[in-house]
């Protein structure tokens, strides 16, 4: 139909009815029913799962998407907009997030803070002031949080590196401690804080005596010649963490006063494969990606992405999941992936699910036991992947 037909009809339709209410004959016309008025309400979250996963989406949206991998379904955002570090409370009360925007949008006066989101409605109950942060995202261990849940460790460097100490039970900014040439921070129960430094030590940060000290151990591996991921993992279960290599190195350190770090394996010899070399012109299998390893603590299983290529090309997209008992230091499993994957994450169920994300932000959640897909979650997100820590 015409623009034109459409239009007379529509005045022919209104004229017949201007009549109708002249000569009262509308007046016989049936009552319009009430209509009930609308009612908003807030929909409610349990508190976080360990099915579930956080995946940040991007500097298109600003915010992590929480997702449960059991059904695949999404299930509400946490506001964290660019250049933005997403910390889960222990006690599953409260999402942490550290951010920093300026009055003007991009200039301006600076504002640097903590927000403190409810795990249940997920709105927003508190803004808590820092002097700063470091503005780089993508990184897991620029903000963390005490195994208690008390204290937050805010990273920055301005121009220095140091650690902002926020306490999250009183709201408030508690002080600026110096950390020179380390970053990475990841707790360490009953110390206080360790951190990846430039010289290849392990820096330990004591923070439960009157003096807060800082220790090093021996440099264990050159931050020139075969750097560590920063996205490290912290195996809280048994005070330990697992480090990777550009050339594929695994390392084991264990936590305490002072740390102890295990001498390294290669990932590629636990595959059957040449090991991972600094050599130019040299491809071979190198891990890769942005996030590039999960741990599924329970299991003792490791998750690494891997890719063919040459030394130097650890931001590139990955093909495959090795999987890597750390007991047995053998690869006892290598999964083809659908798309190439820059993050990778291991929900800490007993019968988890392992979750990787590509430059285009399409999800993939799969069974590992089978290598099954189970879903594929469209434009999701292609930061960060968190999940819940087992308790």
């Amino acid at each position: 139909m015409t623009f034109a037909a459409i239009k007379g009809r529509f005045f022919a339709t209104a004229t017949m009815a201007l009549a109708l209410l002249a000569t009262g004959q509308a007046s016989h016309a049936a009552p319009i029913a009430s209509v009930e008025p609308e009612q908003s309400e807030v929909a409610k979250l349990e508190p976080p799962k360990t099915s579930w996963f956080f995946i940040n989406r991007g500097f298109t949206e600003a915010s992590s998407a929480i997702y449960d991998t059991a059904t695949g379904k999404l299930l509400g955002h946490v506001e964290t907009p660019q250049l933005t570090d997403l910390a889960l409370d222990p006690l599953g009360k409260f999402y942490y997030v550290s951010s920093t925007l300026w009055t003007k949008g991009m200039r301006g006066t600076r504002q640097d803070y903590v927000s403190v989101f409810d795990s249940i409605d997920l709105k927003h109950q508190a803004d808590i002031t820092i002097p700063g942060r470091l503005l780089v995202g993508g990184r897991k261990h620029n903000f963390v949080i005490s195994p208690d849940g008390r204290f937050g460790y805010v990273y920055n460097m301005s121009p220095a590196s140091s650690v902002n100490i926020v306490d999250l039970v009183a709201r408030k900014f508690v002080k600026t401690i110096e950390l020179p040439g380390c970053a990475s921070l990841t707790p360490n129960p009953g110390v206080g804080l360790s951190a990846l430094c430039s010289d290849g030590s392990l820096a330990t940060l004591a923070l439960t005596g009157p003096k807060s000290e800082i220790t090093r151990s021996e440099p264990f591996f050159s931050a020139t010649d075969d750097p560590i991921f920063d996205n490290y993992i912290n195996d809280a279960t048994k005070n330990e963490l697992v480090m990777l290599s550009y050339t594929g190195n695994v390392y084991v350190a264990k936590l305490g006063a002072k740390p102890v770090v295990a001498a390294p394996f290669s990932l590629q010899e636990a595959a059957g494969v040449p090991k991972g070399t600094t050599a130019p012109n040299t491809v071979d299998w190198f891990p890769g990606g942005s996030q590039q390893m999960a741990l599924h603590r329970a299991s003792g299983q490791l998750y690494v992405l891997m890719h063919m290529g040459e030394f130097w090309s650890h931001k590139a997209g990955n093909t495959e999941v090795w999987q890597l008992d750390m007991a047995s230091r053998k690869v006892v499993k290598r999964m083809t992936l659908p798309e190439e994957a820059r993050q990778i994450e291991v929900t800490q169920e007993a019968s988890p699910r392992l979750i990787t994300a590509g430059e285009d932000g399409n999800v993939y959640i799969f069974d590992p036991a089978t290598g099954k897909q189970l879903y594929k979650l469209d434009h999701a997100g292609s930061g960060v992947i968190t999940v819940v820590e087992p308790k």
